[in-house]
């Protein structure tokens, strides 16, 4: 189910790239105007996320999912009805605050559902998602825009996000609600370190306190993760904004083409995050330790997603399609970065850093789109993609200095 959540999650955040090209000249949007609108999701999302996740550690996922997840995809839907520039941007804010709570959403169901030892598995299983939809969905896509029009694009994706919606509402429930769940596996949960028994209603009677504020933004550990994660999202996002028109307008293949090419850094990013998840569960059950398990693919990914700047130096499109793919797969190979927030979380405050995480992991949604637009001259990408692999060396580093031994914040 979280996997299913999570493609949906991304194909709304991903159609605007594809739709982009027809729609910029539709709505007569220049480079800088169409960075601000691939830019207005993350506004939203990185501003809403401290308050999304007290909310999170107060709502339990069956009913606030559910709520959330209708709200953004009716957003969603109604961006196929868009005219102007600012009833665009309005739509994507709207997506960006109604998503802000999804990923910590996701974070405390995991962190509910599934011990220490097989909780990267798991988070690399439901993040993978998040390329599979545009790994093998775009193509669909990008065939349905060509037919009937880039507003049946959004059209299509928030149909979907509130079928779906109503489907989570009606089969999800939290280990203590679910009927299939023995104490056999209750116990296997909690005694592997899953927090099974994470009840909304007493966090909700406990109110935040400075000092909470104090543990998730004023350890050096946790800073750690928040730079490794905004490394993580700059390339993702680069991905999910302007890599489609780089291949149209800045090398200039065949929309078609390209659509499908650019599917297939998104195929290399779902192995390559199921095999990080696996490696690093793999790992713990050998008797390595955490830190060395849970830290390794993610500073190793970050260093693979610095070869996006390849690019710059070929002009085959085979080539620059590989070192995209290499780039792609790095991307993903660091994705079950939010295990470290399962990891790393206090245990009354997963919701609340798991916020932070995103808040200040998701400053690339904001930033990324903004900066390409700004850093594109003419014909020139190439300040883009050195800019891009720059921020996944500080991602790398980050991990290396900052994090430290892996354990639980106290």
């Amino acid at each position: 189910m979280l996997f299913l959540s999570v493609v949906i999650t991304y194909l709304d955040r991903s159609n605007l790239s594809i739709a982009a090209t027809d729609l910029a000249g539709d709505l007569h949007l220049d480079a800088k105007h169409l960075g601000f609108i691939f830019s207005a999701f993350g506004w939203a999302y990185v501003f809403t996320q401290i308050p999304g996740g007290w909310v999170v550690d107060r709502v339990r996922p069956r009913v606030l999912y559910a709520l959330i997840c209708g709200l953004w995809s009716a957003a969603t839907f109604l961006q196929g009805f868009a005219g102007t520039f600012l009833g665009l941007f309005a739509l994507r804010l709207m997506l960006g605050m109604f998503e802000a709570p999804a990923y910590p959403i996701y974070n405390r169901v995991v962190t509910m559902w599934f011990p220490d030892r097989e909780r990267a598995a798991a988070i690399a299983v439901y993040t993978s998602g998040q390329f599979v939809g545009p790994a093998f969905l775009m193509p669909l896509l990008v065939l349905t825009q060509k037919n009937f029009g880039w507003p049946t694009v959004f059209i299509l994706t928030g149909a979907v996000g509130l079928c779906w919606a109503a489907s989570w509402y009606l089969f999800y429930r939290d280990p203590a609600q679910a009927t299939g769940v023995n104490e056999a596996e209750m116990r296997s949960i909690r005694e592997g370190g899953g927090l099974a028994d994470l009840d909304a209603a007493k966090a909700a009677a406990t109110p935040y306190t400075w000092a909470d504020f104090g543990v998730v933004f004023g350890s050096r550990k946790l800073w750690g993760i928040y730079i490794g994660q905004m490394a993580i999202n700059s390339t993702l996002w680069f991905f999910l904004t302007w890599f489609p028109t780089y291949l149209v307008k800045y090398r200039h293949l065949d929309f078609i083409q390209a659509g499908f090419l650019s599917s297939l850094p998104y195929l290399a990013a779902f192995g390559g995050v199921l095999c990080s998840g696996f490696l690093s569960d793999s790992l713990i059950k050998r008797g390595f330790s955490a830190t060395l398990a849970r830290k390794a693919p993610i500073i190793a990914g970050l260093l693979l997603s610095m070869c996006v700047v390849g690019a710059n130096y070929v002009s085959n499109p085979k080539l620059i399609v590989m070192f995209m793919v290499i780039a792609g797969f790095g991307n993903g190979f660091s994705s079950i970065a939010w295990v470290m927030v399962s990891s790393l979380a206090p245990k009354k405050l997963v919701g609340l850093t798991g916020g932070a995480f995103n808040f200040l992991g998701n400053i690339s949604s904001i930033a990324v789109p903004i900066i390409i637009g700004l850093l594109v001259h003419g014909d020139n990408f190439e300040p883009a993609l050195i800019f891009v692999s720059a921020v996944a060396l500080v991602g790398a580093l980050s991990y290396i200095f900052l994090v430290g031994r892996v354990e639980r914040v106290a």
